[in-house]
């Protein structure tokens, strides 16, 4: 038999046994017992952790890329109206918008894009209506089209480097990257990668945005010793299927240089030379690209020269052009170019210049034009004075003229078009006409 003692706390301990041995005291939580959580102090500490975690995220969100962004997407638009069979005998202007970001008009299907300040707009194309919108808290450097989706390049801290590419039609954002463009860049659309232009360095993306080829001055340079030359600077730029030409500046060459680079090196910090060769002259410019033909214009022989696939000299022609066509870098360092249905056309500033697809030499020449005009419904159209001359692509010959109100407008303009709309780059203001 054992017996029981009361403590002073309230439990029961044995006072013996017929055993000899003695059990050890049983303690109970008081039924009245607090957490420790329920203290006041212990309340207090634990809001001050949540304020201090909500302040946190307050002060990343308010830094972020996210709180400068304001993107409104849209549905998928009904489909492109049909061009028409012939280009129509007159043209009315049916909208225009300030869009000084779009060195020429960018038009996918439907959607017509315009782009000012840090805004690209999708609009519809036959009626200009805005159906989304993408606008984030920095200044546009440009806005181009490739792969069927809208580029566009923010600027940052040290240059055009937030690239974000959209979709057409609903205006949803498919990829984003940070890239090292230079202030002043265009991009060059080389049927598979997209170049950026720059004085310095040129950078290439396949279309998810990863970087595939870097060259020139890199910043924060990881692996020195990989540029083929230092200390030059670029003045044009073109590119075509797997290559990118450039005309550098470097100063120990005689001459400028043309440098034919692959697009897609092994490694994207590594350049590949497909070829390169001084040139006989200064303030060179390259101004095509079409499978192995590279074409340059030399202003102080007044010639375009045809090079091959390894450098070599396959041609030269004699160019009948003013001087002021012929020198100084293009804007952006891209030569104004399109492609038609069976050669591609450049714009010397103030002639058009017909250029053959398979080599690159030329068919004809259209004086008096304002641009290297477009396709437009099955016929090939160029920007004049006061209107457009619709002309024999294989001859030049003009067929007939439609006349285009531009409201005083006289300098270069860009043309594209999308289904029965004609789209006027005149400037920094963009212009559909039907």
């Amino acid at each position: 038999m054992s017996g029981w003692r009361r403590e002073p706390d309230g439990t029961r301990a044995t006072t013996g046994s017929s055993t000899g041995r003695h059990r050890a005291p049983v303690r109970r939580v008081p039924r009245n017992g607090r957490s420790p959580w329920n203290r006041r102090r212990d309340r207090v500490f634990a809001a001050l952790i949540v304020v201090v975690c909500l302040g946190a995220a307050v002060a990343v969100w308010s830094v972020s890329d996210q709180r400068g962004t304001v993107q409104r997407t849209a549905a998928a638009p009904a489909p492109r109206p049909p061009a028409p069979g012939s280009v129509p005998g007159a043209l009315t202007e049916m909208w225009s918008a300030a869009s000084p970001a779009t060195p020429v008009p960018v038009a996918q299907g439907p959607t017509v894009v315009s782009a000012e300040g840090g805004e690209v707009l999708g609009r519809d194309a036959v009626t200009g209506e805005v159906r989304w919108r993408y606008a984030r808290d920095l200044e546009l450097c440009t806005v181009a089209l490739a792969w069927k989706r809208v580029l566009v390049v923010h600027r940052k801290e040290l240059g055009c480097s937030e690239v974000t590419q959209l979709d057409p039609d609903t205006g949803r954002r498919t990829a984003q990257r940070n890239s090292d463009a230079e202030l002043g860049t265009r991009l060059v659309d080389g049927r598979g990668q997209v170049t950026t232009t720059g004085r310095r360095l040129l950078v290439s993306w396949r279309d998810d945005l990863v970087k595939t080829n870097e060259y020139g001055e890199v910043p924060a340079l990881v692996n020195p010793g990989r540029q083929p030359r230092t200390g030059c600077t670029y003045g044009s730029v073109a590119a075509t299927s797997g290559r990118i030409g450039v005309v550098e500046r470097c100063p120990e060459d005689p001459g400028d240089r043309l440098t034919v680079l692959k697009a897609v090196p092994e490694k994207s910090d590594k350049p590949e030379q497909v070829f390169t060769a001084v040139l006989a002259g200064r303030d060179a410019k390259v101004v095509a690209m079409s499978g192995d033909h590279t074409a340059v214009v030399l202003p102080e022989q007044r010639l375009l020269v045809i090079y091959g696939a390894e450098g070599d000299q396959r041609a030269a022609y004699p160019l009948d052009l003013p001087a002021a066509d012929l020198g100084g870098d293009p804007k952006g360092g891209v030569v104004p170019t399109n492609e038609g249905a069976v050669g591609m056309f450049w714009f010397t500033g103030s002639t058009t210049v017909a250029l053959s697809r398979s080599d690159l030499t030329p068919l004809w020449t259209l004086r008096g034009t304002l641009g290297p005009g477009t396709r437009f419904a099955g016929q090939y159209v160029l920007p004049i004075e006061g209107g457009l001359a619709v002309v024999d692509e294989g001859t030049g010959a003009t067929v007939r003229t439609v006349g285009v109100d531009r409201h005083g407008y006289a300098g270069p303009v860009r043309l594209d078009s999308t289904g029965p709309v004609v789209l006027e780059q005149r400037g920094d203001q963009l212009a559909a006409l039907k």
